[in-house]
């Protein structure tokens, strides 16, 4: 089966795999859309447009705008705003903006998500046990799932597909037995009364705040389209919205029944259930929480990865725990995101509380997706006018939500602004330095230094450093080495070896790739590897350096037996060393006040995470971490004065 058809084929396994991981968040809205929506009185007019608009936004946003449009945006099959950014990068550097804005917001929002759906499941209880303290529960239930993280979710994944295909038919029957009692009910797919909400119920452009809240997890839709493909995507979509549907119906036709009555703190999603089942209801939907929490963790790993790849985020340590493809640990963001969760509930208590802070962040995810996805439509060649309708449509529907979600801001909104402007803020530092570094960093060519190199090689007088000395290069030609690198060889410690390797790592948009490339730079003496990895690979150079020798090694091309005399004659492999530059600020700089700004910030976050060893996957125990100082602007001009 080909790569293309493969993102396209539908299976029931995929189908199971799709419900399992893809829809916790969306799945699990109906916890306390409506309850958000219908605050206090319970009138028709708030009921019949409420329900409206909620169907309405589900058909135009996630059903047109990211299952229909937005799917077909992959990236060798992989989905999310950083994978969409890949593909359209190279129409202009503003859109780096738009994608760190997009992402960072994601995040932030990411950290509201698993305490507004566990807290909603939990706060069921209330109506069995009147007056349980419901927030320990939460955080107890939120602790054990990211202290699980670090062992893989394979096997609980495995159990995802069945458990939410429970969840959602458990929605279609409530919601069948609350259109029973209400069937007029069915009228609200009219989208007039969505129309008489807006414009004539007083504040009713506000609600569009809570209405919102149906639609979050559309952008998780998307991020995770590499897990399953888009045919099985949209198949089970179908499935899914007739369930989403089908349950908002019949709480409406619940409250119908109870109109001109407080809702209080009564969940009209609660109220469907009859009371034998109130307890096994309780519990699905508490289960159902957790897979759209962890749905959204793994999710906040696989953007943080792509970042990194990306040049957007630190290069912190990466895990791998289990053989599944794309499956990665992420131990510094498990711990934010715990620790930002856990505040979270402790914060605002209860989930009508977060109901106010939840989803002003991801409105701005949804205008930087529809940004970059303009760029991606327009690169292909899509007719100008469909382009300009597109962009009409959901410039206005998407502006309209996130001037609704304002009113959120001081009520809670403010959390998750304040969580993504720091994200922002990390995301701008490192991307610009990393643009500051790579221009001061000063290359040389390489080939005036060969002949020095294999006399240095042959030089008995000179201690040997290490049979085999590997050195990390960012040189993008091949041609070409930091200086740096040479001070170090010749001048900083003599460091003579057998054979010097210079390796460079290549990240490349798509997702996948694992490709490398040998340069013979002096025979027996000097390569150059290049690895062209994809940005969702993981970075294992020890391994994959290991590999490319014994290929060199079985081709011929190389003998890497130590060549001390007593351990030639054994046929021993000489030892590796890695060297890793490690840039530091040097004091004798001048800088513009911005970069100034930028790179103290970058040594000051750089300080807490791991050297890039680490990152690289290399063996600790036979890297070497040299520090090298970043001079941006030399101090050219020194006023001494000799005196005698």
């Amino acid at each position: 089966m080909d790569a293309k058809h493969s993102h396209t084929a539908i299976s029931t396994a995929g189908l199971l795999i799709a419900l399992g991981i893809i829809y916790g968040d969306i799945g699990t809205s109906p916890l306390y859309v409506m309850k958000a929506i219908v605050p206090e009185r319970i009138t028709p007019m708030l009921v019949y447009g409420g329900i409206s608009c909620v169907f309405w936004t589900l058909t135009l946003q996630t059903t047109i705008k990211y299952v229909l449009l937005t799917l077909n945006a992959d990236n060798n099959g992989e989905g999310g705003i950083f994978s969409l950014y890949a593909l359209v990068r190279r129409r202009g550097p503003w859109l780096s903006a738009v994608a760190i804005i997009g992402g960072s917001a994601l995040l932030a929002d990411g950290v509201i998500t698993p305490p507004i759906s566990v807290s909603s499941a939990i706060e069921g209880l209330e109506a069995v046990y009147p007056g349980i303290p419901t927030v320990p529960i939460v955080i107890g239930i939120i602790a054990g799932l990211f202290l699980l993280q670090s062992f893989g979710t394979q096997i609980v994944g495995k159990a995802f597909g069945p458990i939410m295909l429970v969840w959602f038919s458990m929605l279609a029957v409530l919601g069948i037995h609350g259109v029973m009692m209400h069937p007029e009910i069915l009228k609200a797919l009219n989208p007039y009364y969505a129309y008489d909400l807006l414009v004539n119920y007083p504040g009713g452009f506000w609600l569009l705040g809570a209405v919102f809240l149906c639609t979050t997890g559309a952008e998780a839709l998307y991020s995770d389209l590499g897990h399953c493909g888009k045919g099985n995507i949209r198949i089970s979509w179908i499935f899914v919205k007739t369930c989403l549907v089908l349950n908002y119906m019949g709480q409406g036709g619940w409250l119908i029944a109870h109109q001109g009555e407080m809702l209080n703190k009564r969940n009209p999603f609660y109220e469907l259930m009859p009371e034998w089942f109130l307890l096994i209801g309780i519990s699905i939907a508490t289960i159902a929480a957790i897979i759209a929490s962890q749905a959204l963790i793994t999710g906040s790993f696989t953007l943080v990865a792509e970042a990194i790849r990306l040049n957007m985020w630190p290069k912190v340590k990466l895990n791998y725990p289990t053989d599944v493809k794309g499956q990665l640990y992420v131990p510094s963001m498990n711990r934010l995101l715990l620790f930002g969760c856990i505040g979270v509930v402790l914060y605002f208590q209860r989930s009508e509380n977060m109901e106010a802070a939840y989803g002003l962040a991801i409105t701005l995810t949804m205008l930087m997706t529809t940004l970059l996805l303009t760029m991606w439509l327009y690169s292909k060649k899509v007719p100008l006018a469909a382009i300009a309708l597109f962009v009409v449509v959901y410039g206005a529907i998407e502006a309209s939500f996130l001037i609704a979600n304002l009113i959120k801001f001081p009520h809670g909104g403010w959390v998750s602004l304040a969580i993504g402007a720091t994200l922002v803020s990390v995301m701008y530092v490192w991307l610009r330095a990393f643009y500051i570094k790579r221009r001061l960093t000063e290359f040389v060519k390489i080939d005036p230094y060969m002949d020095a190199l294999k006399e240095l090689s042959d030089d008995d007088t000179v201690p040997k450093y290490a049979t085999h000395l590997v050195f990390m290069t960012s040189a993008e030609r091949a041609s070409e080495i930091e200086s740096k690198i040479i001070y170090s060889i010749f001048q900083k410690r003599p460091k003579r070896a057998d054979i010097y390797w210079f390796v460079h790592v290549d990240t490349t948009d798509e997702p996948y790739t694992m490709e490398y490339k040998v340069h013979e730079l002096a025979p027996d003496d000097a390569f150059r590897i290049t690895f062209r990895l994809g940005f969702r690979v993981e970075q294992r150079i020890n391994l994959y350096f290991r590999k490319v020798v014994e290929d060199l090694v079985r081709n011929k091309e190389v003998d890497i037996t130590s060549r001390y005399e007593s351990l030639s004659k054994q046929h021993v492999t000489g030892d590796f060393r890695f060297v890793v530059l490690e840039k530091f600020l040097s004091v004798e700089n001048e800088f513009p006040w911005v970069e100034k700004l930028v790179m103290q910030a970058y040594f000051y976050i750089k300080q807490f995470i791991a050297s890039e060893d680490k990152y690289f996957g290399l063996d600790t125990s036979s890297v070497k971490v040299e520090k090298v100082p970043l001079v941006i602007t030399p101090v050219r001009d020194v006023a001494l004065k000799r005196v005698l």
